[in-house]
């Protein structure tokens, strides 16, 4: 299966194009990468021949194509998290079996194509998988490394486990842990499947937000910008119930996606999608886009 999007005549939502551009009062400019803005560098060193493929997330999943007229691609957030990094590709048929004991042993990894060795082995007991990553990763000084399952691709009898690392400093590599959740239930990883996203993150930035609980009243322009979108929201899905009502034609409410209040005031800092750049390669190790992961795959 390949990662291309399959055209089934029915549009994508995007983001509206023109307006006035807004951004609250203070709120800071998201750098821009070529507007003065240096890029970043994030580089994979590989480490020997046997390598798996590094490639852009994509939003594309096959569970959201087998919704009802594919509403799930109606959720913006979500396709925005799809797409939020790097995805490491298997480059074996793999599969897994755990027995529900403790030790190293009640694993059963089959290999099922790829140049041998096997990157999945079981290495921590109690039902954990463990992908071996090829490459020594670095980012720029400050910025850690968030390794965790691609986002949003459920997987029956599997469960990603997550990490944080300083890859702008160690010369350690990480490994891509996955916990068995069933046993004797066999799970299979597909060749081209992602195992891993990687997600560049600054370190310290999550600790200096100073979280604090308020009142809505406190402030009266959100809180009546935020009345008037719930009571359009609430008229919204009364009407969804009336036969051949405008709400039925229109299917949903696109303001969110668009970018805009329900005042029609656009942000101009929306994104409808991401542009994250490829790994470049000079030996061409990178590979094509991943197949989509539907819910019921194993």
């Amino acid at each position: 299966m390949t990662g291309k999007k399959q055209d089934s005549g029915k549009a994508r939502p995007t983001a509206a194009k023109g307006g006035a551009p807004f951004a609250p009062a203070g709120a800071p400019t998201a750098p821009v990468p070529g507007a003065g803005v240096p890029a970043l560098t994030l580089t994979a060193h590989r480490l020997h021949a046997n390598t798996m493929p590094l490639v852009v997330g994509e939003s594309a999943r096959d569970w959201m194509d087998a919704t009802p007229n594919r509403f799930a691609y109606r959720c913006l957030p979500m396709l925005i998290a799809n797409q939020a990094g790097w995805y490491v590709l298997a480059a074996h048929t793999v599969a897994v079996t755990w027995d529900g004991g403790d030790g190293l042993d009640a694993l059963k990894i089959e290999c099922r194509s790829g140049q041998l060795p096997c990157p999945a082995i079981s290495s921590f007991g109690s039902g954990i998988m463990t992908w071996t990553i090829p490459y020594l990763f670095r980012t720029p000084p400050g910025y850690n490394m968030l390794v965790r399952g691609p986002a949003n691709w459920p997987k029956d009898g599997i469960a990603a486990l997550e990490g944080i690392v300083e890859t702008d400093w160690t010369e350690s590599t990480f490994t891509m842990n996955w916990k068995l959740t069933r046993p004797n239930h066999p799970v299979t990883f597909q060749t081209g499947e992602p195992v891993a996203m990687l997600v560049p993150q600054p370190r310290g930035e999550l600790e200096l937000f100073r979280p604090e609980v308020r009142d809505i009243d406190a402030e009266p322009e959100l809180r009546d910008s935020y009345e008037s979108w719930a009571k359009s929201r609430r008229a919204f899905n009364e009407d969804l119930h009336k036969p051949g009502s405008e709400a039925q034609k229109r299917g949903w409410q696109k303001h969110y996606a668009q970018g805009k209040t329900i005042g029609e005031v656009r942000s101009r800092e929306h994104q409808s999608k991401l542009a994250l750049r490829a790994f470049s390669d000079e030996k061409s190790a990178t590979g094509s886009p991943p197949p989509k992961a539907g819910p019921n795959k194993n």
